[in-house]
């Protein structure tokens, strides 16, 4: 009964992941699952639904309203409404347990042990669980019960530090990108571990930690500080040390110019009508370049003089597959841009009255088993009978039974 909820394609087809978490990190880990194949149950709790279900923006239909981010991060899933701490609730989640590959949960620790369903005790009910928990700092180390947001993995993952411009306090990342980050690491950990499950029967612990997927995205600031003794600092558009490779202004906006290698130089100063340029004898390498006080005072004026007269969709013209030079775009932009149909980055999902929802995409593109995210994110509990019927065998009675005792919408 499930399976015709749910297509039967896609590279995770049969595969079912049970979604506790809540917001962005969890749900979007397992709204990936879910575009890729897998049967995603998001199971939410009667008394405290996902809080991201009243984030704006909204779909809305008088007086109807569905959360445009809820939807977004929680396409394709099934929804059943559960509440572990009423009679019969955790009995419930261990009996779906017996029948899922993957559970996905994003509280803090210590939390799903204190119901009674934490990790060693979902690992009795099936030993081949993948068990992924993301958090904060972790399940381990003496941080691990701190309360954490994005912004928490921004700061004390050391990226904030860097973010921002010189002689300005630093500036967080203008994404979630505690969050985001969080998401792409415990997804490659779960197929990692599914991977490890389905040749051995041994399920896993994936614990996945914001600040740690936030440190891992500090480039080369951990080597420079070891090796160096040099600590990462706000730098404003320029790289710590390619040079050109930073934003420019041109006649309706801005650009990215990135031709620092010998060869991209000597191609952009041809594209530019500064033949002569390339051979320069204090800035006709690379190495030259790169230095701060030549670059300042030859380098940056020259490509700022190149770029100045012309729009954006000029320069992109002129640069062609020949050098790397892109217009700095809006969202509206990017979401209009032809380029981003042709990657299939915008998709449509059908809301009936409340409208169409266009979100992006799936940037994951299998040749073989395509992934499959233009679907409608669930209603609350939408779903909780044919789930319990389908998937842990509960027949009408046990069903009213656990609707009677609070534990089940």
């Amino acid at each position: 009964m499930i399976d015709s909820l749910v297509p039967g394609t896609g590279a995770l087809d049969g595969v079912v992941v049970l979604d506790l978490s809540r917001v962005l990190a969890g749900p979007y880990a397992a709204q990936m699952l879910a575009d890729l194949g897998a049967t995603v149950v998001k199971i939410e709790n009667p008394r405290d639904p996902d809080v991201s279900r009243g984030f704006p923006p909204y779909l809305t239909d008088g007086d109807e309203e569905f959360s445009g981010y809820y939807a977004q991060y929680n396409r394709g899933k099934l929804g059943v409404g559960l509440d572990l701490a009423a009679p019969g609730g955790t009995e419930t989640l261990i009996d779906l347990v017996r029948r899922a590959d993957i559970l996905v949960e994003n509280f803090r620790p210590g939390t799903m042990d204190k119901l009674g369903v934490g990790y060693d005790v979902l690992r009795e009910a099936n030993p081949r669980l993948v068990y992924v928990a993301v958090s904060g700092y972790g399940q381990t180390g003496s941080r691990s019960r701190r309360p954490a947001f994005d912004n928490t993995a921004q700061a004390a993952g050391g990226l904030w530090s860097m973010n921002g411009y010189p002689d300005q306090p630093p500036v967080r990342v203008g994404v979630t990108i505690g969050d985001l980050s969080a998401t792409l690491f415990a997804v490659v950990g779960t197929l990692a571990a599914l991977r490890h499950a389905e040749r051995t029967g041994e399920g896993q612990l994936v614990d996945v930690a914001q600040v740690d997927s936030v440190l891992a995205l500090t480039e080369t600031a951990v080597v420079d500080y070891t090796v160096r003794g040099v600590e990462a600092a706000p730098a404003g558009n320029e790289h710590a040390w390619v040079r050109p490779y930073e934003l420019f202004d041109c006649a309706d906006g801005q650009v990215f110019f990135g031709a620092y290698t010998d060869k991209l130089w000597r191609a952009s100063c041809v594209l530019f009508g500064a033949s002569e340029v390339a051979d320069d004898p204090e800035i006709d390498t690379m190495r030259k370049r790169f230095d701060p006080e030549v670059y300042a005072r030859r380098v940056k004026p020259l490509v700022a003089a190149w770029l100045a007269p012309h729009t954006k969709a000029e320069l992109e013209e002129m640069a062609g597959d020949v050098i790397p030079l892109t217009a700095v775009k809006t969202i509206g932009e990017v979401v209009d841009d032809p380029g981003t149909a042709e990657r299939e980055m915008i998709v449509e999902a059908d809301y009936g009255s409340l409208g169409t929802l266009r979100m992006f995409g799936q940037p994951i593109k299998l040749s073989a088993t395509p992934a499959t995210p233009a679907r409608v994110a669930n209603r609350f509990a939408e779903h909780s009978d044919v789930v319990l019927t389908g998937l842990a065998g509960y027949d009408a009675d046990r069903i009213a039974e656990l609707r009677a005792s609070g534990a089940l919408s």
